[in-house]
Formats: C-alpha cells, sequence, structure tokens
C-alpha cells in the first residue's frame, strides 16, 4: 500500500501525516507513507486545497484533516 500525504507543510498537513502513521500503527497495516510538498505534483492530483490524502494513487479527500476513524476507513477501502 502507498500512502501519500499533500501539503506543503502548514500545520493541518503535518497533522494529518501524524494521524495516518498513528492509524498505520495501531492497525499493523503496511504501508509506505511519503509526504508531498512540491506544489506542482500535489496539482497533478487536482488537489486545490491542502491537505490531501492518496492511497494507492487514488484522491481519497482534500481540504480537511479526517478523524482517525475516517483515515481508517479508507485505509480499509483499499486493502
Amino acid at each position: 500500500m502507498e500512502i501519500k500525504v499533500l501539503g506543503t507543510g502548514c500545520k493541518k498537513c503535518n497533522e494529518l501525516d501524524k494521524l495516518v502513521r498513528e492509524v498505520l500503527s495501531e492497525t499493523n497495516v503496511v504501508a509506505k507513507v511519503e509526504k508531498v510538498e512540491d506544489v506542482g505534483q500535489i496539482v497533478q492530483y487536482g488537489v486545490m486545497l491542502t491537505p490531501g490524502l492518496v492511497i494507492n494513487g487514488k484522491v481519497k479527500m482534500s481540504g480537511r484533516v479526517p478523524g482517525k476513524a475516517d483515515i481508517k476507513k479508507m485505509i480499509e477501502e483499499e486493502i
């Protein structure tokens, strides 16, 4: 599984990155997590509002920080 956290390094982007890593640890799901801060790469995903969350190449959400339960659900959908 490949997870990308899209964001330019703002507080919300960092919070999403932290929550994703916590959920992965709690659920014992193995995934490669990458933080994408390059605006050009972010725009290629069609994300105009950060933070954004991409799992296995699919944009799952953008513009907000979801709760851990929502992140867990998004990850489980891609297992």
